[in-house]
């Protein structure tokens, strides 16, 4: 059981290692400026509830001429009845089961739509964005004049979240929409688009449907003239063709190097198993080689070795003398 755990570990371990599809990262300078924009919009969504909020209902909040095509509103909760019962919020569909952690009495459901923003905040090179960036984020309610305060988790423990998207562009012919989540730490991710334009997720964060953008056809290249006779030859810069197979051979190296080490393993198992059972065969041999062992038995006075079967039962000399 050892060895096949060590095995099952180092599966996972080699899984891991290789290189993520479908997975990108935000640069620093749009990750910091995307959560300068989220602690201004959980701000400008807190200023909504006013002196006497209400528990379940929706308030929408002001943003400033400077972030004009953003809509930004709040929703106070129980953490109890979300779990219970879970709540559908503007785009987003909250099943029954979620998980709100570190847990809180109440807790705020910021909804961002970023709008004709959504580049500029969320800039995904060779992407282009078919609907607007929506967000979806938890904070803790208990202060409503509070600012800068720090997200909440919420987790999806038994159905994913769902978003309907609206208001999509139509794909470009040949390219197919992908659905996409940006978490709070800039990790992208991308998915299938469902039916009717849907997207789901387990935790909160960014989302929007996204294509890949058509890149346009290139100028004719005419080939440099030959050089003078006499000159030195210029060396060749490595071409993307030479960086793609250089990738490939990566990734099949990877491969091959995890399969080769899972055939090692096998016999390695396979030997050992070998190796016990000889052991147990030497031992279960020596055992026979020794005998049983005999039993003690009483002949007049005294104790004597018996076998367990006998031709001739033992008598004393004295039996024989007149």
């Amino acid at each position: 059981m050892g060895l096949l755990g060590g095995l099952s570990m180092l599966l996972v371990i080699w899984l891991f290692w290789l290189p993520q599809l479908g997975s990108a990262q935000l640069s620093g300078s749009a990750l910091a400026a995307a959560r300068s924009l989220d602690a201004l919009l959980q701000d400008y969504a807190y200023q909504a509830f006013g002196r006497r909020p209400k528990t379940g209902v929706v308030y929408g909040g002001s943003v400033p001429s400077n972030l004009t095509g953003i809509k930004v509103s709040a929703l106070r909760l129980r953490s109890g009845s979300l779990r219970s019962k879970g709540v559908t919020y503007n785009e987003f569909e909250i099943p029954v089961e979620v998980i709100v952690h570190p847990y809180v009495k109440r807790l705020v459901l910021v909804y961002q739509n970023l709008g004709n923003l959504s580049m500029k905040y969320y800039p995904l090179s060779g992407y282009m964005y078919l609907a607007p960036v929506l967000g979806l984020l938890a904070y803790d309610a208990t202060n409503l004049s509070a600012t800068n305060l720090q997200e909440w988790n919420i987790t999806a423990s038994d159905k994913p979240i769902s978003i309907r998207f609206p208001d999509v562009k139509s794909v470009p012919g040949g390219s197919t929409a992908k659905c996409v989540s940006i978490d709070l730490k800039g990790s992208v991710n991308f998915s299938n688009v469902l039916s009717d334009n849907i997207c789901t997720t387990f935790q909160q964060g960014h989302f929007s449907i996204v294509v890949e953008s058509i890149a346009p056809s290139p100028a004719p290249v005419f080939p440099p003239p030959p050089p003078p006779a006499g000159a030195p030859k210029q060396a060749q810069a490595p071409s993307s063709e030479g960086k793609k197979s250089k990738k490939v051979g990566i990734i099949v190296g990877s491969v091959v190097g995890g399969l080769a080490l899972l055939v090692l393993l096998a016999f390695l198992i396979v030997w050992v198993c070998k190796y016990k059972r000889k052991k147990k065969m030497q031992q279960m041999e020596r055992a026979s080689e020794v005998g049983e062992a005999l039993q003690m038995t009483r002949v007049g006075s005294t104790k004597a070795p018996a076998a367990t079967v006998t031709r001739t039962q033992p008598t004393l000399e004295t039996e024989y003398m007149p």
